[in-house]
């Protein structure tokens, strides 16, 4: 099984093959638009802005399986992407990336990586919360919060995965090296 072999939904219901992103880095990430964490838009888009035409494509998965951070429509949530933060990447369909109803490429995911650990002052928030939703939250690929971003290289190869606290000069510096 490759990660190429998944459809993904768009915002207006189509489904897609990611094969279409065949050839190009990814960087899967799922978000929420009422999180810590939602300001790291501009950073993606940045990043996006920077190396779009190197090859790099942002793959923006709202989710709202934490705290319920990201409860609107998917019209809603892209409107306020685009008009709050200047999002240009793909932003597909609400989905779950853990549980019973996850998306069979979270599955995937999870299933083909683990968690490195939280990092920098946030930890020290995320930690406690994501505990109680899972006592064993060290030993297993399940994704942990929004923002936490998968890097695919060109052959469809996981090559990082980087928790919501990591440092987006980290996650540029990898996918510069990527690409």
């Amino acid at each position: 099984m490759s990660i190429y072999d998944f459809m993904i939904k768009t915002q207006d219901g189509n489904s897609i093959p990611l094969e279409n992103y065949k050839g190009q880095v990814l960087l899967i990430v799922n978000t929420a638009t009422g999180c810590g964490f939602t300001p790291q838009y501009s950073e993606l888009q940045d990043l996006y802005e920077l190396h779009q035409k190197d090859g790099l494509e942002i793959l923006d998965f709202p989710c709202n399986q934490f705290n319920e951070q990201a409860p609107g429509s998917d019209e809603e949530i892209h409107s306020f992407c685009t008009g709050r933060y200047g999002i240009t990447f793909p932003q597909f369909s609400k989905i779950d990336v853990n549980g019973e109803n996850a998306s069979p490429l979270y599955k995937y995911i999870t299933e083909n990586t683990t968690f490195g650990g939280f990092s920098g002052p946030m930890s020290l928030i995320l930690t406690p919360i994501v505990k109680k939703m899972d006592k064993d939250y060290k030993n297993n690929g399940n994704i942990k919060w929004n923002f936490t971003k998968i890097l695919v290289d060109r052959e469809g190869n996981i090559v990082g995965r980087f928790e919501p606290t990591e440092s987006m000069d980290k996650v540029k510096a990898k996918v510069e090296e990527v690409l």
